[in-house]
Order: structure tokens, then sequence, then C-alpha cells
């Protein structure tokens, strides 16, 4: 974190298949150890077992499952006075993308089936119903941030 100057964020050049940026997102967030091409596969493999399930566009589901997963408000610990407060703060835009993302993902790697295609699959389709893990996290995060909305006086 620089003392100076503001860090300006570098564009992600979207995908070449969907010319999505969220879709490039969901690549760089799947990928491991520099493989993207694998990732791209798992995704894009994901994409077409939605659409063989569904019947809807892979893009759209997508697109709904994100904005389920999205959360509004988390909270954040402050010190004060010795003892520690969990803050509810609101969560800027880029990172409700980033934590949405990371949430999908992470449910999707504990999921039963065989596969990461068909695990990221069945969790896009189950968070764009409004069930499955990611969305039981963001509900967890955002009763946590309720439950604590009487030290909101503390958020500078």
């Amino acid at each position: 974190m620089p003392r100076k100057k503001y860090v300006e964020r570098r564009e992600l050049p979207p995908d070449s298949e969907y010319t999505s940026l969220l879709v490039a997102r969901f690549v760089s967030c799947l990928m491991r150890m520099g493989k993207k091409s694998t990732a791209e596969g798992i995704f894009y493999g994901a994409m077409k077992e939605i659409e063989k399930r569904t019947g809807q566009d892979g893009l759209t589901v997508t697109k709904t499952a994100l904005n389920n997963v999205k959360p509004f408000l988390e909270v954040k610990s402050r010190r004060v006075g010795g003892a520690t407060y969990q803050v509810p703060i609101e969560v800027r835009p880029e990172r409700r993308n980033a934590l949405g993302i990371r949430w999908i993902i992470g449910y999707a790697k504990e999921r039963p089936d065989h596969t990461m295609q068909e695990k990221l699959a069945s969790e896009l389709i189950a968070a764009s119903k409004n069930e499955g893990g990611s969305i039981k996290k963001k509900e967890d995060t955002h009763k946590m941030a309720e439950a604590n909305k009487a030290f909101a006086h503390y958020r500078w």
C-alpha cells in the first residue's frame, strides 16, 4: 500500500469465448498454479453443463447466481479502548463481486460431485435459485452485520 499515490487498478481483458469481464474474473479465480487453459476448460464445461441441465443460457444463470450471492454488508473488527467490536460496514462493489465469486468457487469445491465442472455447475444453478452453501454464507454474513448494528457508530 503506497503512502503517496493511489494505485491504479489494471483492467482485466475480457475472455475469448463470451467477451465478458465477469467470465474472465471467474476463470482467474478458478486458476491454480498458472494453468489458465485448464481453468477455462472447467468454466466453459460448467457453462455447457448448466445449459444442458436448465435449458437456459449459462452466462445468464451465472450472472443471476452472482447477483444472489453478492453481500451488501459485512462486519469488520474495530478495537476501541481495549475491546474489539464487530462493526457492520457496507461492501464496495468490486469487493462484492470478488467475495461472491470466491464463495461460489469455494463451496463448489466442497460439493460431492465427481468433476469440478459438475461441482461448479451445481453450485451456480443452486445459487441462481437462492439455495446452496454460498447463499447460506451470504445470509450468515448479513445476520452477523444485523446483530452487530448497535456498534455501527464505531465506523470511521
